[in-house]
C-alpha cells in the first residue's frame, strides 16, 4: 500500500475544490495517508481567451494533466467528467467516479432578468455549442455570443456589463458556493444537458492497480452507471464535450431512463428520444438511444457538423 499519493489538476477555484474533494474522502478512508496537490496547466487554460469552437479538441482540458499521470509525477488526476474524451488511451482507466453534483444547467441574469424577457438586444454568454443551439431552439431571435473562463470569471464578466446574462453548470457554481447569482434552474425541457455533466472523475494509470484499488473506494456505483450510459451515447455518435449533444441518464428502482437529443447549429432540427430499461439492460441502452436518434435523421446533422470541422 503506498503511504503517499499525488494528486493532478487544474488550478482553476472550481479545479482546486474538486481535487480537495477528491482528497478529503480518500482520506475519510486513508486517514494516515499523505495526499498533496499538483496544479498543471493545461491548453484550455493557456489558450483562455481563444474560441472554443475553433480550437477545441480532445483533451483540451486534460492532456497535459494525462502526460503527467502517464508519466509517474502523478499517482491519479482529477476532471470534470464531462470534459475527459469518451474513449481514454491504453495508459488510463476512470478509477473512480465521485456521486454527481446537481447536473443541471442554470441562468444567471443581471437583476435577476428571466430568460422569458430577453430580446435580441440583450447578450447571453456561453462556450457551449450544446447550450447555444437549445437557447434557439426556445428562441431563435436571442443574442448569443461566446464567452470564456473560469465559473467566477464569467460571473464577473456579467457583473461588469459585459454580458446580459450568462448559462453554465449549476454544479460548478454550487460547488464555490455563488448559488446567489443564479436566476433560474433550467427545467431540461428547455436544456438537455451535457453527458457526465455535475460528475467528478478520478483517473489512475492502467499499470497501477495499488492506486486504482485505493481511489474504488471513493467510487458511486449509481452516478458511474449513468454517466457512463449518456457517455455510451456520446462515443457511438463521435463527439467530444464541444458538439450540441445531450443526453442525461437517471435510475429509479431497478430501471434506467436515458433522455438524448442532438440539434443542428441553428436550433432548427432537433432529434430527442428518452427510453428505459431494467439495469440489467444498462450495457446497450446508451449505443441503442445513439442508433435510434440516427435513424430519425440525425445522422444529417452529424455530417454536417464533420464538414464544419466541429
Amino acid at each position: 500500500m503506498k503511504d503517499s499519493l499525488v494528486i493532478g489538476t487544474r488550478g482553476s477555484k472550481l479545479a482546486l475544490y474538486q481535487a480537495n474533494l477528491v482528497k478529503e474522502e480518500l482520506l475519510s478512508f486513508f486517514p494516515k495517508k499523505d495526499i498533496s496537490i499538483k496544479i498543471i496547466k493545461t491548453k484550455g487554460d493557456q489558450l483562455i481567451e481563444k474560441s472554443l469552437t475553433s480550437l477545441l479538441d480532445k483533451g483540451f482540458f486534460t492532456k497535459e494533466i494525462q502526460d503527467q499521470l502517464y508519466a509517474g509525477d502523478i499517482d491519479l488526476a482529477v476532471h470534470s467528467l464531462k470534459d475527459l474524451p469518451t474513449e481514454l488511451p491504453f495508459q488510463s482507466n476512470i478509477g473512480a467516479i465521485l456521486k454527481r453534483e446537481d447536473h443541471r444547467d442554470v441562468f444567471i441574469s443581471s437583476n435577476h432578468k428571466a430568460l422569458s424577457e430577453f430580446s435580441s438586444s440583450d447578450i447571453i454568454g456561453t462556450s457551449s455549442l450544446r447550450r447555444k443551439t437549445q437557447l434557439l431552439k426556445y428562441n431563435p431571435s436571442l443574442n448569443i455570443k461566446e464567452i470564456r473562463g473560469n465559473v467566477d470569471t464569467r460571473i464577473n464578466k456579467m457583473l461588469q456589463g459585459d454580458y446580459d446574462a450568462i448559462v453554465m453548470a449549476a454544479a460548478g457554481v454550487k460547488r464555490l458556493g455563488l448559488q446567489k447569482y443564479i436566476t433560474d434552474y433550467f427545467d431540461t425541457d428547455l436544456m438537455l444537458t451535457a453527458p457526465g455533466q455535475g460528475a467528478i472523475a478520478v483517473e489512475v494509470r492502467s499499470d497501477d492497480p495499488i492506486t486504482k484499488d485505493i481511489v474504488s473506494k471513493i467510487n458511486d456505483e449509481s452516478t458511474q452507471v449513468c454517466v457512463n450510459t449518456e457517455r455510451d451515447f456520446l462515443r457511438k455518435l463521435g463527439g467530444g464535450c464541444q458538439v450540441p449533444f445531450a443526453s442525461h441518464a437517471e435510475i429509479t428502482g431497478s430501471s434506467i431512463t436515458i433522455d438524448a437529443l442532438v440539434n443542428s447549429l441553428d436550433g432548427k432540427q432537433s432529434f430527442r428520444e428518452q427510453k428505459t430499461v431494467d439495469l440489467n439492460q444498462v450495457h446497450i441502452l446508451g449505443e441503442n438511444i445513439a442508433d435510434t436518434i440516427l435513424l430519425k435523421g440525425a445522422d444529417s446533422i452529424i455530417e454536417e457538423l464533420k464538414k464544419s470541422n466541429i
